[in-house]
């Protein structure tokens, strides 16, 4: 991640009206070291709406999690490399071929143009899955040791780092180089609801796991003042 990004809070801002995004971006500024934007947010405003954001000067999180033939999202890092993000993810399951490719596009590019490079992360498990979820997709792995093959393969391609629960961070630090980085959902603070999540942690939790960075949206975003629930949450955690 870039160096001067020192809060380890991503704030996911799920909404497909630009201006409300582009309010909810400078109200919680101080309080976030960058913004997510999601496939919600891109399919509604495509890249003009993610210009429009990376226009406010905080660091850009793209999570579209590319996963297709190693052309093609070469083809669409290359495009993302345009865009002034910071970060972008990809699917670890789409393979080697295709995490080779993406890193050297996002390379290339960037010299060919002159842009910032963006940080590739790639997904591993879904927050959302469980072992059962990934029987029923036959996948016979715990969690755990499917995030741990991904995120060793994604370390050997050269990615920056994964995205896995917090449950597997400690895991991924032990197989991967001690500069791959972890990008961390699934995090609720207390009293927060998580239905649409299985493996789950708190803000503080994660990051005494060892989490580089913590995705925070609704917990954020939801509340009657998105700005004093960030702030919130990050005082707790310099605490």
């Amino acid at each position: 991640m870039n160096s001067d990004i020192s809060n380890p809070i991503i704030c996911a801002i799920d909404t497909k009206d630009t201006d409300e995004a582009i309010s909810l971006c400078k109200k919680i500024e101080p309080y976030v070291g960058m913004i997510k934007l999601g496939l919600e947010f891109f399919t509604a405003n495509g890249p003009e709406g993610v210009r429009e954001i990376t226009k406010l000067g905080i660091p850009v999180f793209l999570d579209l999690k590319y996963h297709d033939i190693p052309n093609t999202v070469a083809e669409a890092v290359r495009a993302a490399v345009n865009l002034g993000v910071d970060v972008i993810t990809i699917h670890t399951l789409g393979g080697r071929d295709m995490m080779q490719h993406a890193v050297a596009a996002a390379y290339t590019e960037a010299d060919r143009t002159g842009n910032k490079r963006p940080l590739i992360f790639g997904v591993t498990v879904l927050t959302s899955m469980d072992k059962t979820d990934l029987n029923m997709i036959g996948i016979r792995r715990t969690p755990a040791n499917q995030v741990a093959l991904l995120a060793n393969l994604a370390n050997k391609c050269n990615l920056d780092g994964v995205v896995c629960s917090p449950h597997e961070i400690k895991l991924v630090k032990s197989v991967c180089d001690s500069d791959f980085k972890t990008i961390v959902p699934g995090i609720r603070p207390k009293k927060s609801d998580s239905e649409d999540q299985k493996r789950v942690m708190t803000p503080g939790e994660a990051l005494r796991s060892g989490a580089d960075y913590i995705v925070i949206g609704r917990p954020i975003t939801k509340e009657k003042d998105p700005s004093e629930a960030a702030k919130n949450i990050y005082l707790q955690l310099l605490n």
